[in-house]
């Protein structure tokens, strides 16, 4: 019973309309993210849904997740190449202890510190936000001078603090901190990633 409401849940939480990314991008955008100061919260990349996370898994045991797909590799290491090629500068990187997600940065950023405020934790009723408490605390943090952070996470906590705004695997949701509170001003994807550099 409690598996078929996680369903439930999920496919809920999956048919909210995703608004496109591309039309938050705007020209200063890129040169603001080359100044730094901003937060880039990453769905992990796109995964292999024909395997699930098992109940009570070792989160150091990754044949007990559901890993990336050889597209999601891909695309991580492409948004990878792109955010380097685009001259952002990246500092602290962290990511949920879950395998997708450490892959996930790793490939794109070629590093991660492993933090327990980004792991996953499943659908929340309605306003209800307090187990996402240290992920918006992270979120509203202002990063080291001339850098921007990353986090890569899952869809559920991002969905939860965003008002059901829902991140499609390999998005970013590039995040704006003032040190208590945090607001989105784009949603990222390979493409949009690709298309910063033309304008």
């Amino acid at each position: 019973m409690a598996a078929l409401k996680w369903l439930v849940l999920a496919a809920l939480v999956a048919a909210v309309p995703v608004e496109a990314a591309a039309q938050d991008i705007t020209p200063g955008l890129l040169d603001a993210l080359r100044a730094g100061g901003f937060n880039l919260y990453f769905r992990h990349a796109d995964t292999d849904h024909s395997r699930q996370d098992q109940r009570g898994m070792n989160l150091d045991d990754c044949t007990q997740q559901r890993l990336l797909s050889d597209k999601g590799r891909d695309h991580s290491r492409a948004i990878g190449e792109v955010i380097r090629g685009l001259g952002i500068p990246i500092g602290v990187v962290l990511a949920s202890p879950l395998c997708r997600t450490l892959e996930t940065a790793t490939l794109v950023f070629g590093k991660t510190e492993r933090s327990m405020a980004v792991r996953e934790g499943g659908p929340l009723p309605p306003g209800e936000t307090g187990r996402y408490e240290p992920l918006r605390r992270l979120l509203s943090t202002i990063p080291p001078p001339g850098t921007n952070s990353a986090i890569v996470g899952h869809a559920y906590p991002m969905y939860t603090l965003i008002g059901g705004q829902y991140l499609e695997e390999g998005e970013a949701a590039v995040v704006r901190p003032d040190g208590s509170a945090f607001q989105v001003v784009a949603r990222v994807g390979l493409k949009e990633w690709r298309a910063l550099g033309s304008k």
